[in-house]
């Protein structure tokens, strides 16, 4: 099977970038389950339900969230409605919706994605999410009543991220990192079969600081800024990952870094192995 993992939607050039690209990258991938990151796609904070609706429409089979997933007043109603929608799975049980789901495919062969949130510099925290995913596994076992597990970790420290894929290697088919916007080139297979990547990058202006318009760069330069901070408007890169899974095992055979459009487009040439302008 082919998943296809799509980087933090921010803001309006990012879902215009969604929508442009998913539905071709979709089909001529042949891509079997599209997840998107929809943690920023209402101006930088959080999704609303006719965004949620309409990246659905896009191709988008399941939609995670994060940090900022509560920014927006409709998202407890939202994810007591919509279970494609995840928020991280070790948050607080009292928090409505769900952090795990789990979908069939075309073909018959079953999923389950889940959605963490990262312990460090992170609010929303609940449980730990290393002792969570140890629980988790023990109703999950891919080949048995699952055919793969892929996990969406949103989280700021690198080396945490690193750490939760190596303590899933062999245990689930993906672990790949979301929230700090910038792709990083470690995209592998690790020693027991998980694909991984610090970070998925994200689907939106380059031309930018993460995704935000460079007057951002005050609160760097000045220490503050009096300015309220809006997503940069110009062409959206669409950064990905696209994961091919054995059925049977349920580990990756494959892993391939696929960024379109935009800023990224001239420097990341020998990333892109189709056309899909």
């Amino acid at each position: 099977m082919k998943i296809l993992l799509c980087g933090d939607v921010l803001g309006r050039s990012g879902r215009e970038a969604v929508a442009k690209y998913l539905p071709g990258l979709k089909k001529d991938l042949s891509v079997d389950l599209a997840l998107v990151n929809v943690d920023n796609a209402a101006h930088g904070f959080g999704v609303t339900p006719e965004m949620v609706y309409q990246f659905l429409e896009m191709g988008a089979d399941v939609l995670t969230g994060g940090n900022h997933l509560f920014d927006q007043r409709e998202a407890v109603a939202l994810l007591e409605k919509e279970k494609r929608l995840l928020r991280p799975a070790n948050m607080s049980s009292m928090v409505p919706g769900t952090g795990v789901l789990e979908t069939s495919l075309s073909n018959g062969l079953t999923v389950a994605v889940v959605h963490l949130i990262g312990q460090k510099f992170m609010p929303l925290i609940g449980e730990n999410p290393f002792d969570y995913m140890n629980k988790f596994l023990l109703k999950y076992k891919m080949g048995e009543n699952v055919r793969a597990i892929v996990v969406d970790f949103h989280a700021e420290i690198t080396s945490e991220k690193i750490a939760l894929g190596y303590f899933l290697d062999g245990r689930v088919s993906a672990v790949v990192g979301t929230h700090t916007h910038v792709p990083t080139a470690d995209e592998r297979i690790l020693e027991r079969g998980t694909a991984f990547q610090t970070d998925v990058g994200m689907c939106g202006d380059y031309d930018s600081i993460i995704g935000m318009q460079k007057k951002a760069l005050e609160v760097f330069a000045k220490g503050y800024s009096h300015h309220r901070f809006s997503p940069a408007s110009g062409e959206a890169t669409f950064c990905s990952l696209l994961v091919n899974i054995d059925d049977s095992t349920g580990l990756a055979t494959s892993v391939e870094r696929i960024i379109v459009g935009g800023q990224l487009k001239a420097s990341t040439g020998d990333t892109i192995p189709r056309n899909f302008n």
